[in-house]
C-alpha cells in the first residue's frame, strides 16, 4: 500500500492516542503505524498510560474545575512524551503518581468508599504473614536480614519502600502468588510491635492512599502505586494506617 499523501507527524500521533482524528485520518495512521513497529510500540504505550489515567478518574465529578480538567490532560502527555524517554522513565512514572494523588486529594479529599471490595492480594498477604511467623519461630529455619530494595526490584520488579529509622528487619522472602514472585517482609519496629509487610505486582494499574479492612478479625492496612500492591499486618487499626502512609510516602 503506498503511503497516504499527508506525511504522518507528531500531532497526529498525538491526535490518534487522544480519541481526536476522524475515522478516513485512523485508518492512514493506523496503516503508517502497521509499517513502522517501533513508533507503534510508543503509540501503544501511549494509550496504555491514557487509559490508566482514566482508570483513576472513571467518574470526574461534574463539578471539578475547568482548570483540574486542562491540568489533567496535560499531565497525560507529559507522560506520554517521557515514556520515550526510557533511561527517565522511572522518574517520570513516580512523578505522574504523585501528581494523580495530588489531583485525587484536591477534588475529593482524602475519603474512601467504604463499598469498594478488599483486593484479593489481601488474603494473599495474610496467608504469607502466617507462613512467615511459623518461619520466624522455626530454629532449623535460617533468617535472611539483608533488605536490599534495588535487588529485590530486579529480581521481581517490585519497588519496596524505605523503612523508618528504628525498624529492624527480621526476614525477607521472596514467596509465590498468583501474579508471580512477591515479597514478605518480617520486621519489628518501636510502637508497632512486629509487623509484615507484603508486597506484589497487581493485576491492573490503580492508585489507592492506605486503607484499613479486618480480614478473619485480623487488621490489615493495604495500598497500590500503580501495578504494584501492598499490604501491612501485625498491629492495631490506628499503628497500621500511620506506618501504611509512611511506607507508601517513601515509594514517591
Amino acid at each position: 500500500m503506498n503511503r497516504p499523501n499527508d506525511p504522518i507527524t507528531a500531532f497526529d500521533l498525538d491526535a490518534y492516542v487522544d480519541d481526536q482524528l476522524d475515522m478516513a485520518r485512523r485508518i492512514e495512521v493506523e496503516d503508517h503505524l502497521a509499517h513502522h513497529p517501533t513508533i507503534a510500540a510508543r503509540v501503544m504505550a501511549d494509550m496504555r498510560t491514557r487509559d490508566a489515567l482514566r482508570l483513576a478518574f472513571p467518574n470526574p465529578p461534574s463539578t471539578m474545575r475547568a482548570e483540574t480538567v486542562e491540568a489533567a490532560r496535560r499531565l497525560e502527555r507529559v507522560l506520554a512524551r517521557a515514556r520515550v524517554l526510557g533511561r527517565l522513565q522511572r522518574f517520570a512514572t513516580a512523578a505522574v503518581i504523585a501528581a494523580i494523588g495530588w489531583f485525587a486529594h484536591a477534588e475529593f479529599g482524602t475519603s474512601q468508599s467504604a463499598a469498594a471490595p478488599t483486593p484479593a492480594f489481601v488474603d494473599e498477604a495474610l496467608s504469607a504473614r502466617r507462613a512467615e511467623a511459623v518461619r520466624i519461630g522455626m530454629r532449623s529455619q535460617p533468617l535472611a536480614a539483608t533488605y536490599d530494595p534495588a535487588d529485590i526490584r530486579a529480581a521481581t520488579n517490585i519497588a519496596m519502600p524505605q523503612l523508618p529509622k528504628g525498624w529492624r528487619v527480621l526476614d525477607v522472602q521472596v514467596v509465590p502468588s498468583p501474579a508471580g514472585p512477591s515479597v514478605e517482609l518480617a520486621f519489628e519496629a518501636e510502637g508497632l510491635g512486629r509487623g509484615f509487610l507484603f508486597a506484589a505486582r497487581a493485576e491492573r494499574f490503580a492508585v489507592t492512599p492506605p486503607v484499613v479492612t479486618r480480614k478473619s478479625d485480623e487488621p490489615v492496612a493495604f495500598w497500590q502505586i500503580g501495578d504494584n500492591a501492598y499490604a501491612l499486618t501485625g498491629a492495631a487499626d490506628g499503628e497500621l494506617v500511620g506506618a501504611a502512609k509512611v511506607l507508601a510516602n517513601s515509594l514517591y
